[in-house]
């Protein structure tokens, strides 16, 4: 477990922009969900950050489904 969770906080961080590509989605619907907080994130500084394997997890989960509503 604890190698796991090195892993994880070890993991390159991705912008919004990167994120938006991953998903095919706009850069607006990306910060749509991090309004809502359905999408997870980090804020380092004023920027917003993402762990791809965090994201594949929540779409994996079904939880991205209901992002909209």
């Amino acid at each position: 477990m604890e190698a796991i969770r090195q892993n994880i906080e070890n993991e390159h961080l991705i912008g919004l922009e990167e994120v938006a590509a991953h998903l095919d989605v706009s850069k607006d619907t990306i910060r749509v969900w991090i309004k809502k907080g359905t999408i997870p994130y980090k804020k380092v500084g004023r920027q917003y950050k993402f762990r791809l394997s965090e994201v594949n997890e929540w779409v994996d989960s079904g939880q991205s489904a209901d992002a909209d509503k």
